[in-house]
């Protein structure tokens, strides 16, 4: 469902990846008849909203982003971003665990000046963060992921260029300044033949690192955007792979069939290939994995769950973290450069600290910046970086640690981080997420949301 009547999906995708014998000839639209939808009271009430949301900068934290990106995007956009697989509750363990680690400050240690610049694969960020790759990004503005990258050369970080982007990666590599660093997060293709013609194109228009994502073999089913159906006639949906594309599962399902279950371990040599881009697996889960992406000879590690959108009950990157950070240095896998990163729940700057604390490298943000881009374009974008810079630099006075180095695993305490009680009070997060079936209640307390007659009558 987009916010307009463009395309989510880049121009060109056809042309570029469905073979010519599937090229068929131009459409004849003579005698078609365009009917105009009458606008619903819905998207009466979003508009209105759009127009009285609070100034930008009234936004104090990553939060206000999300409440008032969730007021202003049509259900369709919401339910997609905002979606987690199964019951969620990966997806909002990827912020608990963090509620798990508390700091331990050291005092009478000069913090008049603070400095959290950092490198990413060589690379000068001006914080350890990176804009991690997220897809459709026109259900949340017209101008979709370039938000990202104006943002990104305003703000000295880097951008990950996602396969499903609804930009294409020329105009997206198009839109940096010059000297910007960007990265590719890549889903492989079941045809291997535009899987390399995609890296060594990104390669040739200067893309810094390859980050193959392998928790995906099938995306996980998140009802909440299942339920949505994915039916906008308008939205003129197509992906990478030029298949034909199912639109009745919601918007995951309907762009990610091309993905190749069969990638494994024997692929990774022809990576290494066809490119000489440094190579990161995206989606590690345990330090098993990251043990052997780094004895392949691998150059990182990326420890996430997909932002609790694959298996539901995998274990937060941060939990990861933990354990695999000394299995790498028992075996002495960090010597040659191997860097590890991790993603999912990242919401404020003492977030970023306690994963630097714990040994990552960089910590990807990814669904923050679709809500602050969704809800106030670029600039929106600009003011969530700078708000996690004005965190970080309080955090690390007040802990004691005027530079990254300075962060030690001893500023942490996380010995409860691996305690999972399950709590018996309501899942108050659960009412408040749940989408329920339209026209029954949902038995958990909340709220049904309001639907119209015309709705009630398109369903």
């Amino acid at each position: 469902m987009s916010v307009n009547s463009e395309p989510i999906h880049p121009p060109g995708t056809l042309e570029q990846y469905l073979p010519k014998e599937k090229h068929l000839g131009p459409v004849d639209l003579s005698g078609l008849k365009i009917v105009a939808k009458e606008e619903t009271s819905e998207e009466k009430a979003r508009k209105q909203r759009v127009q009285d949301k609070p100034p930008l900068d009234e936004c104090l934290s990553l939060y206000d982003f999300e409440a008032v990106a969730k007021s202003v995007l049509p259900m369709g956009a919401w339910a997609y971003y905002s979606s987690g697989a199964d019951d969620e509750i990966t997806m909002r363990e990827n912020r608990n665990a963090y509620q798990r680690i508390w700091f331990r400050p050291r005092i009478l240690r000069d913090v008049t000046n603070i400095d959290f610049a950092s490198t990413i694969l060589g690379h000068k960020t001006s914080l350890p963060i990176y804009i991690t790759a997220t897809a459709l990004g026109k259900l949340g503005h017209p101008d979709g992921e370039k938000n990202l990258t104006w943002a990104a050369a305003k703000q000295g970080v880097i951008q990950m260029i996602p396969t499903l982007a609804s930009c294409s990666f020329d105009e997206i590599v198009d839109a940096a300044e010059p000297g910007q660093v960007q990265f590719m997060q890549l889903y492989v293709n079941k045809d291997r033949e535009i899987t390399r013609k995609i890296v060594q194109h990104a390669e040739k228009r200067g893309i810094k690192g390859l980050f193959i994502t392998v928790d995906a073999p099938q995306l996980g089913r998140r009802e909440k955007d299942m339920r949505q159906k994915f039916a906008d006639e308008g939205s003129n949906v197509q992906r990478t792979s030029g298949e034909a594309v199912d639109k009745t599962q919601g918007a995951a399902r309907a762009i990610s069939s091309f993905i190749d279950p069969g990638l494994s371990w024997k692929d990774m040599p022809w990576f290494r290939s066809i490119t000489k881009m440094p190579l990161i697996l995206k989606g590690v889960q345990c330090w098993e994995d990251a043990v052997l992406a780094a004895e392949a000879g691998l150059d990182g590690v990326v420890l996430s769950n997909h932002g609790g959108r694959q298996a539901d009950y995998a274990r937060s990157g941060i939990e990861v973290l933990a354990e695999v950070m000394p299995k790498l240095r028992e075996r002495g896998l960090l010597k040659n450069g191997f860097e590890v990163y991790i993603d999912g729940g990242v919401r404020r700057a003492g977030d970023i600290i306690k994963a630097v604390a714990l040994g990552a490298k960089a910590v990807g943000i990814g669904r923050p910046f679709l809500y602050a881009y969704s809800a106030y374009g670029h600039e929106g974008v600009v003011r969530a970086i700078q708000i996690l810079k004005d965190e970080m630099e309080m955090n690390l006075r007040l802990l004691g640690a005027p530079t990254l180095a300075d962060v030690t695993p001893e500023m942490i305490d996380a010995s409860n981080l691996t305690s999972r009680q399950v709590d018996s009070a309501p899942d108050y997060l659960a009412r408040a997420n749940y989408e329920p079936l339209a026209g029954v209640g949902n038995g958990l307390g909340a709220q049904p949301r309001l639907i119209s007659k015309e709705t009630k009558a398109s369903l």
